[in-house]
C-alpha cells in the first residue's frame, strides 16, 4: 500500500493524514526546515514515522527551531539537554549526528551559500548517487534516510502517486526537472 493510500484512509486528524496533505514530498528550500526535515528522518530510524511525526513540534523546540549556527554550536551541555528531553529521540548517535550535521552545514554554506544551494550544485544524480555523497558529507545517513529526505523536501519524485489529489499540487510548486 502506498503512503497516500494509507494516509487517505486515516481520520482527518491523523498525523500522517497532515503529513501527506502539507509537508510531503513539498518544495522546501529554507536551510533550517531542510535540517530538520534531516534531523527526523536520521531519528527516524528503526523507529516508526507515526512516533517522529508526533514528535515533530517537540524536535523544533529541542533543536532551537531546527537553526543551523545555533545546533552547531551545541556544548556538551546541550548535547546531556537533549539526551534528557522526553520529547524527542533520546539516542546518543542521533543527537551527536544533528549536532555534527549542523556544523557540516556551516562549511557547506559557507561554499555554497546554503544548504539547498549545495543540494542544487549536485543536482542531478540517481538515488545511489545522493547516498553515496550524502555518506561521504554527513554522519548517521544511508540509502533510506537520503532516499526519504530527498523525496520529503520535494527534490526527488516519488513521494506520491500520479493519481493523488497532491501529486498535481506538488508539480505547480516543483522545479520542472522533478516532473517525469
Amino acid at each position: 500500500m502506498s503512503y497516500c493510500t494509507f494516509s487517505q484512509n486515516e481520520s482527518e486528524s491523523s498525523v500522517h493524514r497532515h503529513y501527506h496533505l502539507n509537508q510531503y514530498g513539498f518544495p522546501v528550500r529554507d536551510d533550517s526546515e531542510l535540517f530538520g526535515r534531516l534531523i527526523l528522518e536520521i531519528n527516524q530510524a528503526g523507529l516508526s514515522w507515526t512516533t517522529i511525526l508526533k514528535k515533530q513540534e517537540n524536535f523544533r523546540a529541542a533543536y532551537s527551531q531546527f537553526d543551523i549556527r545555533t545546533v552547531a554550536a551545541y556544548s556538551e551541555e546541550d548535547i546531556q539537554r537533549l539526551l534528557s528531553d522526553v520529547g524527542i529521540i533520546r539516542n546518543k548517535l542521533k543527537v551527536r549526528a544533528a549536532v555534527n550535521n549542523a556544523q557540516v552545514l556551516l562549511k557547506l554554506m559557507n561554499e555554497f551559500g546554503s544548504f539547498d544551494g549545495w543540494l542544487n550544485a549536485n543536482h542531478p544524480k540517481s538515488r545511489a548517487e545522493w547516498t553515496k555523497l550524502f555518506k561521504k558529507t554527513f554522519t548517521f545517513v544511508g540509502g533510506e534516510i537520503v532516499n526519504e529526505f530527498l523525496m520529503s523536501i520535494g527534490y526527488l519524485p516519488g513521494a506520491h502517486d500520479e493519481n493523488c489529489a497532491v501529486y498535481k499540487e506538488i508539480l505547480k510548486k516543483s522545479p520542472k526537472w522533478l516532473e517525469k
